[in-house]
């Protein structure tokens, strides 16, 4: 019996409340009728519930990642003995190797919500074939070898380059990932058009074992290439023959990624190079280093990205302004000690621009003089500095001629004169000063890229005398602190600064010993015309080891040009203990530690895992931006929803990755739903939907995740070595498994599984042929020196002219995909 609903006038039946305009077209949804409800807000909101499912698979395939990490980060100790040493030296490598682990967990975890939604689709279809699942993992795979592959090209920084290390690795998924779509071709249109039989779908599903075997076999060097002489050589994992040894002989700070004592002690004698550096501040520094020397799977990316995206806790330290400046000239020029504030830590990033001695003397009657001023640090670019007179005892315009001009040095031009002018009057006069200073310009244009040195302000003194002067040290004693670096000991030149004259100098071992406590020796001091005071520069080597203060002495001897040696001749310099560095270490463990932790893929408990669903920036408020705050807001609900799932540190890592891949199933049911009712109700056909929202909003993670590797990293492996391998999975697993589940139904019931061959084959055969246009210009840009050698970077317009070319591939799939789905060929 039908029932009916009477409102006004007019006769509702009860079965069109629930059989409306793509009502049918969702397995979940839709949860309640919508039979009132307007086309244009059903599809509006059904496009927002996209969008905000696509981050909530985000959030959760985050947790899956951790599992994975957790699983995958299991390590063994190989023992490497070296000449000459009793003990032989440790390291840690990963049990898991890379390929295997890339192409297994790692691609199942980037492409859950592909695979899961085209084995959804197939079951919610009574075991037949639908367009969506396998529009997607085309639709994907085209998103990510032409338009990840465009951007990781792209955003190489100028002048650099990013090569492929594991070349037979990249030339085995490259190979897998075309005979993975013609095999699908093969079975489509060919061996048994528009049916799969149940063989078909095995020998699909049996590629993923036979890719992932053939990959690790190359990446052991079994592919034809000389094996090492010993396997001992295999245990290191990750390593290349030979970079074990260097591994170890390497004055790297933390061996392996790993905090040790020893690497923590070098740490600090760099950091201590650089003034006004807090003990946090260096906690902060060696946890970025750490997280450098660390080996980094494409996974640690995709999470970084999708953390990035959703304003969560970020996987690598988040520094100052300041910290990025002492970091950055650490890695870029780490032998190099720099002094004073901290701008000047960048010699080989700016031009550093100062004057060649603090101090000068000159006759009153000596009329114009030159005074020298220099460039150092980076010299290929054009610096511009004000040079101008400032009033000391000595007065301007009575005593000198006022100065006040801009220096330009060149390009390569590292020295230039500024010509000074004494006023010589007829009265007598005791000695007078005054002083030059360096200043920056004030546009902004003309301070990027310089920056002054120590000596940006210089004395003058006008004497009344001609004498070449009396060369001395200015103080019979100096102390320093061992942590200061460099002791600087000044030397002065008195009574007269006529002429060039030099005096040598040699250190004298007392209870401080050279080369044990400091870096002595001979050398020379050469005073020119009218300057007075130089230093003499003595490294201080910091052991950081507790011990009573030591001292040596420096001796003045051999004068030359006429200059006498004064009465000061020999000066002692007093090394002080700063620290108790036992506590110091200590301190620095533990806050370095308590860094490292917070930087941690996965979750040991869930005390923290929920402590980062509730707090913006994972709780780093300080380093949270607006951004931060606004993807917090909107994510804030399946942040609690997923903080549910069981923390990786339960069970090794396995109960998260089975749950998180249950709620990713879940997720991707509905997101199937969602996106198969949205196409219905604006127009579009499942197919176009699938390369298009459903596959950009699948890939957005990964691409984000490409582009960070792409820069960070010193290969290319990463970024793009991956997406050949992903795309082969796609099809093995996301086509396989469920065409295999389906074919065995229909087998065991007397049917056939048909497959529609006409769009997807389509669909399958158009990326195919433009993929091997892809992957030869990827391997032209690797042989021609027009791109650099290298497939991702190298001059720019080849660079660009690649990434433009790559996304018009991209741009031509989907729309002849889309007017093929339409009927128009």
């Amino acid at each position: 019996m039908e029932f009916t609903l009477v409102k006004g006038d007019r006769f509702i039946n009860e079965s069109a409340l629930h059989s409306y305009r793509c009502s049918d077209r969702g397995l979940l949804l839709p949860f309640i009728s919508e039979y009132t409800w307007p086309e244009e807000v059903r599809s509006t909101l059904y496009f927002i519930g996209l969008l905000y499912c696509f981050l909530g698979v985000s959030i959760i395939a985050d947790i899956f990642m951790g599992a994975i990490e957790k699983i995958t980060s299991k390590t063994k100790k190989v023992y490497l003995t070296q000449s000459g040493k009793d003990d032989p030296d440790v390291i840690e490598v990963r049990v898991w190797s890379d390929t295997v682990a890339n192409l297994t967990l790692m691609a199942l975890g980037s492409s859950a919500p592909e695979i899961l939604l085209s084995c959804i689709e197939v079951v919610g279809n009574n075991f037949n074939a639908g367009a969506l699942g396998p529009g997607t993992i085309v639709g994907s795979a085209a998103f990510n070898l032409f338009v990840i592959s465009a951007i990781c090209v792209m955003c190489i920084p100028s002048g650099e380059t990013r090569r492929i290390k594991d070349v037979k690795v990249f030339a085995i998924t490259s190979v897998f990932s075309l005979v993975a779509y013609l095999w699908l071709l093969l079975i489509l249109v060919a061996i048994t058009p528009d049916v799969v039989d149940v063989w078909e779908a095995l020998v699909t599903l049996l590629f993923f074992p036979l890719l992932v075997l053939l990959a690790w076999l190359a990446e052991k060097n079994f592919c034809g290439v000389k094996k090492t002489e010993t396997a001992k050589q295999m245990e290191l994992g990750n390593f290349e023959p030979g970079e074990g040894d260097k591994l170890v002989k390497d004055n790297q700070y933390f061996r392996n990624g790993h905090l040790d004592r020893d690497g923590l002690v070098r740490f600090i004698k760099e950091v201590k190079k650089y003034p006004g550096l807090t003990d946090e501040d260096a906690a902060v520094l060696a946890a970025s280093k750490l997280v450098e020397s660390q080996s980094h799977s494409r996974m640690w990316y995709r999470v970084g990205a999708v953390r990035t995206m959703t304003g969560g806790r970020k996987t690598q330290p988040q520094l100052s302004m300041k910290l990025k400046e002492v970091y950055n000239a650490m890695n870029e020029h780490p032998d190099a000690p720099t002094l004073g504030s901290v701008p000047t830590v960048k010699p080989h990033v700016n031009a550093v621009v100062d004057f060649h001695a603090a101090s000068c003397a000159v006759m009153e009657d000596i009329g114009k003089f030159q005074v020298e001023i220099n460039r150092t640090g980076r010299v290929d670019n054009i610096a511009r500095v004000r040079v101008e007179t400032l009033e000391g005892t000595a007065t301007e315009g009575e005593d000198y001629v006022a100065i006040n001009q801009i220096i330009t040095f060149e390009p390569e031009e590292v020295s230039k004169m500024v010509e000074v002018e004494i006023v010589n009057d007829s009265q007598w006069e005791p000695d007078e000063e005054f002083y030059l200073r360096l200043s920056l310009l004030h546009e902004r244009e003309d301070r990027e890229g310089v920056q002054l040195g120590r000596i940006s302000i210089m004395e003058i003194v006008i004497l009344n005398d001609d004498e070449p002067g009396v060369l001395q040290f200015q103080r019979r004693g100096v102390l320093v602190k061992e942590s200061i670096g460099t002791a600087y000991v000044p030397v002065v030149r008195k009574n007269g600064a006529d002429g060039e004259v030099s005096v040598k100098w040699r250190t004298i071992d007392r209870t401080a010993i050279n080369k044990k406590d400091f870096v002595g020796g001979e050398g020379v001091l050469t005073f020119k015309h009218t300057e007075v005071e130089l230093n003499i520069e003595i490294p201080i080597i910091d052991d950081m080891s507790a011990e009573k203060d030591e001292h040596f002495e420096i001796e003045l001897f051999d004068p030359e040009g006429g200059a006498t040696l004064g009465p000061i001749n020999r000066t002692a310099v007093t090394i002080t203990n700063d620290d108790d560095f036992d506590t110091l270490l200590s301190k620095m463990m533990n806050l370095t530690n308590a860094n490292m932790h917070q930087l941690q893929v996965h979750h040991e408990t869930y005390k923290s895992q929920i402590k980062d669903a509730l707090n913006v920036n994972g709780g780093d408020i300080e380093n949270a931006t607006a951004l931060d705050y606004v993807l917090h807001f909107f994510t804030f609900g399946w942040k609690i929803i997923f903080a549910l799932v069981p923390p990786p540190g339960f069970l090794g890592g396995w109960l998260c990755f089975f749950v998180a891949l249950g709620a990713i199933g879940v997720l991707t049911a509905i997101i199937g739903d969602l996106a198969a009712i949205f196409g219905c109700l604006v127009g579009l056909q499942d197919a176009v939907t699938a390369i298009t929202f459903v596959a950009l909003g699948t890939s957005l993670p990964d691409t984000f995740a490409s582009k960070t590797a792409a820069v960070q990293e010193k290969h290319a492996d990463n970024a793009i070595g991956n997406v050949t391998g992903s795309n082969s999975v796609n099809v093995f697993l996301g086509l396989g498994l469920p065409w295999l589940i389906a074919a065995v139904y229909h087998s065991v019931n007397k049917t056939t599984f048909d497959v529609a061959s006409g769009n997807l084959g389509f669909s399958v055969g158009l990326y195919t042929g433009l993929s091997v246009v892809c992957l030869g210009l990827i391997v032209l840009r690797r042989m021609l020196p027009y791109f650099g050698k290298a497939e991702l970077g190298g001059p720019n317009v080849p660079k660009y002219l690649s990434g433009l070319f790559m996304i018009s591939l991209w741009l031509i799939y989907v729309l002849l995909a889309s007017l093929q789905t339409y009927g128009y060929f």
